[in-house]
């Protein structure tokens, strides 16, 4: 049954769009050194909608602005490129699954949990001395690193729906409730998506392996336990646990004794954590209301 169900979850992800070439040459040219507002905008003048979504976003009530910016290359510096990178992919990725039936998950649940996870693995990256220009691999990582779970609810609501019940029943993990109903869990329907869509190593790491963190290579090391650690954070303040509220608290100590972090360390960044998850919610929304 388990062989049937991943080709079916394998074709649900063949029918997904790719990400588009925009998207590919903006993630692209953000990881260049030397990257200026104007590389960027003549890649996103070229593509209507998400050149919209940062006039959008730009002219959001959230910046409160006293004059309409118009200008996409005014726009672009007043947002950062950082901000426009994470934009362009969150976009891509929405315009991807907006289309899917509805699954077991609630998906409002499913992308405030997602966004928690990644503005928390940015901060704790900040803590842990990573450089300024590798922070949105970390906020991007924790962004996609459940995308997993989308095919798996959506292809197999009924049996997705019996892995949350499993999940109370037992008290155990939602990714181990999975692997018991279905014989593999969403980090192998991650990794399909991740190599699909092309993304880099570290993210397709952090979607194949997040709940694995010591099967990862030293290359991916400190992401992959920034990323881990940041989804208990979310699941242990309920921020959209999408119904995964056991943690395991030897995995989180354990974890912590292979970071730069502390718990005390960790709460201390709470009231910080929360400011930034409202501010990049403002993008996630605009994503969503494509035209």
């Amino acid at each position: 049954m388990s062989e049937q169900q991943l080709q079916i979850i394998q074709k649900y992800i063949d029918k997904m769009p790719s990400l588009s070439t925009t998207v590919t040459k903006v993630l692209d040219v953000c990881n260049q050194p030397d990257v200026s507002p104007n590389d960027l905008n003549k890649i996103i003048s070229l593509d209507p909608v998400l050149a919209g979504n940062v006039l959008k976003l730009i002219n959001s009530a959230y910046y409160s602005l006293p004059n309409q910016i118009t200008s996409l290359t005014r726009a672009i510096i007043v947002l950062g490129i950082n901000t426009v990178k994470n934009l362009s992919l969150t976009t891509a990725v929405l315009g991807s699954i907006k289309n899917s039936r509805r699954g077991a998950l609630s998906m409002d649940k499913f992308w405030f949990h997602s966004l928690c996870v990644g503005v928390t693995a940015k901060e704790f990256s900040k803590q842990c001395k990573i450089p300024v220009n590798q922070r949105e691999e970390y906020f991007l990582s924790g962004l996609l690193h459940d995308l997993g779970k989308i095919p798996m609810s959506q292809c197999f609501p009924e049996e997705y729906a019996q892995c949350i019940a499993l999940c109370h029943e037992r008290e155990i993990s939602l990714h181990e409730a999975e692997q018991s109903i279905f014989g593999f869990n969403h980090q192998h329907c991650g990794s399909i998506i991740a190599r699909k869509w092309k993304l880099s190593d570290d993210i397709i790491s952090v979607m194949k392996s997040h709940h694995e963190p010591e099967k990862s290579n030293d290359d991916h090391k400190l992401l992959m336990t920034c990323v881990a650690i940041a989804n208990f954070y979310a699941n242990i303040f309920t921020m959209g646990t999408i119904d995964d509220y056991f943690t395991n608290e030897a995995s989180i100590i354990k974890l912590l004794e292979q970071s730069p972090l502390s718990w005390n360390n960790i709460s201390d960044l709470h009231e910080v954590i929360h400011d930034s998850i409202e501010k990049s919610s403002v993008f996630l929304h605009v994503s969503q209301s494509r035209s």
